[in-house]
């Protein structure tokens, strides 16, 4: 029924398509951009709806107040707490090497304001759970959900965001000027 209700809403009512060539293995995280808007997680919850799977999400800690902290989690929110210096990524990278399945959506850019100098964790999860990186984009102007390309994290960090980054280069966020890749040379 809800993946029903998603489908309908997502691509019949709002007109949305998606373009989505790679495979997506019991384990993998999802590297998304442009993010510039909180419409940016409606979408993407349609989507995971869409296709009958859930996918995990880091968000901010202050938006895990009553009533919206256990809604969040109800649906695979994980609190992120900023402010103290935790190690996130090899917790999060010790938690997909011992489940079974594992798929985690994160948003590189770590704020919905234009920042170039995009986070770097959801590499270091995937390199260190030797996952895979699904590059997904969402286009608001052609209202296109896409994923065309894998990256394998081998550690090369450098090389592999700026690859990433040329990837989102044409993508058109809810908010286009508020989405940055910097200077890439």
């Amino acid at each position: 029924m809800w993946r029903k209700f998603c489908n309908w809403l997502l691509y019949k009512h709002w007109g949305w398509t998606s373009n989505v060539t790679e495979n997506h293995p019991a384990k993998f995280i999802i590297c998304l951009a442009p993010h510039t808007s909180n419409w940016d997680f409606v979408l993407g919850q349609l989507y995971s709806g869409a296709m009958g799977i859930r996918i995990g999400f880091l968000m901010k800690k202050e938006w895990f107040f009553w009533p919206l902290g256990p809604i969040f989690r109800s649906l695979g929110g994980i609190p992120v707490y900023r402010d103290k210096k935790t190690s996130m990524t090899d917790a999060m990278a010790e938690a997909a090497k011992a489940a079974p399945e594992f798929h985690m959506c994160i948003t590189p850019e770590g704020t919905r304001s234009p920042n170039s100098d995009w986070k770097k964790g959801f590499y270091f999860i995937a390199l260190k759970a030797q996952m895979p990186i699904l590059l997904y984009g969402v286009d608001y102007e052609k209202k296109l959900i896409q994923c065309t390309k894998t990256i394998i994290p081998n550690g090369d960090l450098e090389a592999q965001m700026r690859e990433i980054k040329l990837y989102y280069k044409d993508f058109r966020g809810k908010i286009p000027n508020n989405f940055t890749i910097g200077d890439i040379k």
